[in-house]
Order: structure tokens, then C-alpha cells, then sequence
């Protein structure tokens, strides 16, 4: 007779509509997440919550970063922030950006990513992959250019900078000053980071070394 310990949350029954399964499987990710953090909790432990398979969530979701980044707030919320004015895009960014992280649990995917690299350097570096796949396929709709990949990732790593300065370290002028002044910072900021580089020669560049200023 198989026993499960007291400490294991029951299993749901198994579902069999196909529209149920996602909403159980990301209901018990969210639950299991919130529980165990991203590096602890398991596809195994997601879908005994669920009442699935372990192979239907993979089927559903691809991967445990998939499931993750579907399962909390965040870069999923992209594709609805994104359309707009191209030149308020840096505002929009940095708005909603302030606004969901001065409420975010430790389940954020920023968050997530920043504390899975000191403990799981290959799953922060997993989880950090997927989030940059999805972003870039939401700004791509409106962000173009030969660099534009190079500016989404500046972008990314940017918004994880200030994370990991007021929402982990809790310290110094970043982290102390009031949500919408460091809204108007970033927003100046992000606006920099995403406009294109001209690939020509730099205006007012300085001669090469060795070449006369001629």
C-alpha cells in the first residue's frame, strides 16, 4: 500500500476537460511557486497539485520556464503593454514596471531569475533565456532596426539592475527614493536604451589613434 507524507498537498482528481487542464496546471504552479520558489518546486510536484501528468504539462507548456513565466505576473503581460506610440514606450515600461514590482512576491520572474543565480546557476540561466525569448518577441512588434536585439537586451538587463538594487538589496538611493520619481529616472533611462545606435561613423568622434586630425 503506497502512502504520501503528511507534508505532500493532496492531488487534485484527475481532470479530463482539455480547456480545464491549463487552468489546473497553472493554478497549481502558481500555488507550488509561491510555496517553494522557482529553483525548488518541480513539474512532478506541479502536476500531482493538478491532477495531470507530468507529460501533459510538458505538452501544455514546453518547459518548467514556460510554465513559470505563464503562471506569474510579468513578461507575460507584455503583449498587452507593448502596442502603442513607439516614443511612449520607454514611459509605459518603466511605469508598469514600478507599479508591479512595488506589490511583487518573491515569485517575479525578475526576482526569481536574480535569486536562482546564486543558488542555480544553469536554471536562473535557463529561466533568464525564456524571459528574453518572450520579451523580444513582444517588443519585435514594435521596436525595428538592426539592433534591436541588442536594445531589448539592454532593456532586460536594465529592469533586472534596478530589481536587484531596491527589491533585493534594499539600499541606497535607488531603493530609497519614492516609486514615481524612480518612474521618471527610469523612463529617461529605458529611452536611451532603446533608441538605435547609428552604425555609421559616430559624429564628433576623435581620430583614430595614430591618424592625424585632418
Amino acid at each position: 500500500m503506497t502512502t504520501t507524507s503528511s507534508s505532500e498537498p493532496p492531488a487534485r482528481k484527475r481532470v479530463r476537460a482539455p480547456e480545464a487542464h491549463r487552468e489546473a496546471i497553472l493554478d497549481a504552479a502558481r500555488a507550488a511557486f509561491a510555496e517553494r520558489g522557482y529553483a525548488r518546486a518541480t513539474i512532478r510536484d506541479i502536476a500531482g497539485r493538478a491532477g495531470v501528468t507530468h507529460g501533459l504539462v510538458m505538452r501544455h507548456f514546453g518547459s518548467k520556464e514556460r510554465l513559470f513565466l505563464a503562471a506569474v505576473p510579468g513578461t507575460r503581460d507584455l503583449p498587452e503593454l507593448v502596442p502603442g506610440p513607439p516614443g511612449t514606450l520607454p514611459d509605459r515600461i518603466a511605469r508598469a514596471f514600478v507599479e508591479r514590482m512595488e506589490r511583487a512576491d518573491n515569485g517575479d520572474p525578475f526576482l526569481a531569475v536574480i535569486r536562482s543565480a546564486a543558488s542555480d546557476e544553469s536554471a536562473a540561466t535557463a529561466l533568464y533565456a525564456a524571459m528574453r525569448q518572450s520579451s523580444t518577441e513582444a517588443y519585435r512588434t514594435v521596436l525595428t532596426g538592426p539592433d534591436a536585439d541588442e536594445r531589448i537586451d539592454l532593456l532586460g538587463a536594465h529592469l533586472i539592475g534596478i530589481a536587484f538594487s531596491r527589491y533585493v538589496l534594499r539600499s541606497g538611493p535607488v531603493a530609497e527614493m519614492a516609486p514615481d520619481r524612480l518612474v521618471r529616472h527610469l523612463a529617461r533611462t529605458l529611452r536611451c536604451a532603446l533608441e538605435p545606435l547609428d552604425t555609421g561613423d559616430p559624429a564628433g568622434a576623435g581620430p583614430e589613434e595614430g591618424e592625424s586630425p585632418s
